[in-house]
């Protein structure tokens, strides 16, 4: 009888015990985990077909200064794309995970500078309409505790930099995720200079799963990932600015 009890008691809290790695979306490519960020890293590609990181509205941002450090990324075990790659190819080294969220000290914003952290990006996306994304969802941070993925479709890759030939992808997605709300908005923007409304490239996350072939958030209950992947709701996220969530 009293090995019965123990069960009943034990069972329950490890159903509960979570880690943020349950979050990650499924993997295509290499694993690779950071102090601060995760990535999944395709050798195909030389890129990360995503990065996964938290943004706290606990954390002070602008603690640690830019350095511009970048680098090869060792943890890549087919080796990562290298500065050379990007050297006069007119693309931008556009960061994944940026560099401003990854702020709050030294070796967070060390770590953001890695190769594997970047993707080409056209200069007109990444000083533009992506900058004002990032921008947004990092406001959004500073309110609400999120989990954001972010990184590049492959469905096309005609044009590639460099002697490892860096894939130049024609869209980039984020897909952010609220889970104290269990809210969810996801965007996909085309690499060139964007003219329209951040909330105009606001896109379904079903949408987007069935064009990266990735399951985002996939340890969400089938009831909840239904529901919050297939529908757009843009209300929540402009009231979080406007000070009503």
């Amino acid at each position: 009888m009293k090995k019965l009890i123990f069960l009943f008691i034990f069972c329950p809290i490890i159903g509960y015990t979570q880690s943020i790695n349950d979050f990650f979306p499924t993997s295509n490519g290499q694993l690779v985990n950071h102090t601060y960020y995760s990535l999944s890293y395709s050798e195909k590609h030389e890129q990360a077909e995503w990065v996964f990181y938290e943004i706290k509205k606990e954390r002070m941002l602008s603690v640690a200064k830019r350095k511009d450090n970048f680098r090869i990324d060792k943890k890549i075990s087919t080796n990562s794309a290298t500065l050379l790659d990007y050297k006069g190819s007119g693309f931008d080294r556009g960061h994944l995970a940026p560099a401003q969220d990854l702020s709050f000290n030294a070796t967070a914003m060390s770590e953001s500078f890695f190769m594997s952290n970047m993707s080409p990006q056209h200069p007109s996306f990444n000083r533009g309409i992506w900058k004002k994304l990032e921008s947004l969802v990092r406001d959004w941070g500073t309110i609400h505790n999120i989990y954001v993925v972010t990184g590049p479709v492959f469905n096309d890759c005609s044009i590639t930099i460099g002697t490892n030939d860096v894939c130049v992808p024609k869209y980039y997605y984020k897909v952010i995720y609220e889970p104290q709300e269990k809210r969810m908005i996801s965007f996909l923007l085309p690499n060139i200079k964007g003219t329209k409304d951040l909330y105009e490239y606001v896109c379904t996350t079903d949408s987007l799963e069935k064009i990266t072939n990735i399951d985002f958030f996939q340890i969400l209950e089938d009831d909840l990932e239904n529901k919050i992947e297939s529908t757009i709701e843009k209300e929540f996220w402009t009231d979080i600015l406007s000070g009503k969530k």
